[in-house]
């Protein structure tokens, strides 16, 4: 009777000691600063997980001993936290008891006892903390990077640009040769800067469209885009403009930051449309460990799509997230004489975008006889699906973007930024010209605006070093 009291006792002062230090722990940091809905939902599940996960026995006597003293555990018991530092280390020894070998157990002397469910449910919570942190310390990290060179604001003569353009002035020079570097997944869309091209070219300028593996990685691209602008130098002696969208910015910015020396006479500037300069939150949130993606195999779906389905390197993606953008940036910068544009947008987010379709792709039937592969257009709610992804940015991140790309990401430091009213989302620079406003400038009139403004600012830093050394 004692006994039973007293084990009565020490449960109610478990009970009240469990309650006591839920009540007396330090409060967490929202996990939701933007949506207070969330952030309380959010807290109060964590805080009664918290308080459950208290009340489990440790695991001190609960395993079953055989005859020899040995405590036996199963093959499926779990072993290790799911991603929790703060369980302490198991030293175990594992043997098998000759007289289980037709069983599936294994015998285990342990000099400390295995952890119980409490590391469980706080590796899931940690798992769940970290997904929903996702990139919120990495977003425009290059503005707050230390050395790093200011940004000018060109928004204003972009404007005045683009307008004469709409009027019928012109004035890109036919002295330069113009390669546009299309972006990731380009290969799978042709109508990518056709429209563009075609344009420059009834003005009579020298206009090429990089045939570059847009699912290759950064560093594949450089090179090819470096021997890219040999090629059309060495057979037009003319110096070379250049516009990257999206990766393509990327894949052109890396290859004047590695192959400077190389380039630095054959290349007149360079602009960079909507580009994740910085990184994308986007690949940053798929790629990343240890969150609540990795039970689903996101990762191992993002690498069968872009290696199986679509023939790419999955390196094309892993190099837009923020840890391989620094890593990267640590060891070639762009040099600071280049002439250098970024332009970023912010998608439309309003109701009637989620109803818009567009043609965004082709793909290719399996063929099961001796003819043709059939190519189909593949039609899907894009315009939709960015302004949900830019929603959905705003309100986890409070930050603004085209669906893909945030504005601080594009911005490439020392460079002169544009950032336009308009509200335009990161695939309209490709497909602008199939559903859009006559009254609106389309895509390949604002391509030309960035280029003109690129040679702009090539004459001013020109004209401004001319001075500088009289």
């Amino acid at each position: 009777m004692d006994a039973a009291n007293t084990n009565e006792e020490e449960s109610s002062i478990r009970i009240t000691a469990n309650t006591n230090a839920m009540r007396n722990r330090q409060q967490t940091l929202p996990l939701f600063p933007s949506v207070p809905a969330l952030n309380g939902a959010a807290s109060y599940l964590t805080e009664t997980t918290s308080y459950l996960t208290s009340c489990f026995p440790t695991a001190s006597g609960i395993a079953p001993i055989n005859s020899d003293g040995q405590e036996v555990v199963g093959f499926k018991e779990l072993r290790e936290p799911l991603l929790s530092n703060s369980a302490p280390p198991v030293h175990d020894e594992i043997t098998r008891n000759s007289d289980c070998s037709q069983n599936s157990d294994v015998i285990v002397h342990s000099d400390q006892t295995s952890p119980s469910g409490i590391s469980v449910f706080q590796g899931l919570i940690e798992r769940v903390r970290r997904t929903v942190h996702g990139s919120s310390d990495d977003i425009g990290w290059l503005q707050r990077a230390p050395g790093m060179p200011s940004i000018e604001d060109g928004t204003e003569r972009f404007n005045n640009i683009l307008d004469n353009i709409m009027h019928g002035i012109h004035v890109l020079p036919n002295s330069r040769v113009y390669l546009l570097v299309p972006g990731l997944f380009s290969n799978h869309g042709p109508l990518y800067f056709t429209s563009t091209k075609a344009t420059f070219s009834k003005m009579e300028l020298t206009c090429h469209i990089a045939k570059i593996h847009s699912e290759a990685s950064v560093e594949k691209n450089a090179r090819e885009i470096k021997e890219y602008i040999e090629e059309v130098y060495w057979g037009s002696k003319k110096r070379v403009l250049l516009l990257g969208h999206s990766k393509g910015g990327v894949d052109a910015a890396a290859a004047l930051s590695m192959y400077w020396p190389e380039l630095r006479d054959k290349v007149a500037g360079l602009a960079l449309a909507q580009s994740p300069y910085g990184g994308s939150p986007i690949a940053s949130n798929i790629m990343r460990e240890g969150q609540i993606g990795d039970y689903f195999n996101v990762r191992k779906l993002m690498e069968i799509l872009i290696c199986k389905v679509i023939k790419g390197d999955f390196q094309s993606l892993e190099d837009l997230t923020y840890e391989k953008r620094k890593e990267f940036l640590r060891k070639h910068h762009l040099p600071k004489e280049l002439p250098v544009v970024s332009f970023h947008t912010e998608a439309n987010i309003s109701p009637a975008v989620l109803a818009t379709l567009s043609r965004v792709a082709h793909a290719e039937l399996p063929v099961f006889s001796n003819s043709a592969a059939t190519v189909l257009p593949v039609v899907v709610p894009l315009g939709a699906t960015l302004a949900a992804c830019a929603q959905l940015l705003q309100t986890r991140y409070g930050e603004k973007s085209d669906g893909l790309v945030t504005c601080h990401d594009a911005e490439v430091p020392g460079s002169v930024v544009v950032h336009p009213k308009r509200k335009l989302d990161h695939a309209w620079m490709v497909y602008s010209s199939t559903n859009d406003d006559p009254l609106e400038p389309d895509a390949s009139q604002v391509c030309e605006a960035l280029l003109t403004l690129v040679v702009e600012v090539g004459l001013r830093n020109k004209h401004y070093l001319s001075v500088k050394h009289e």
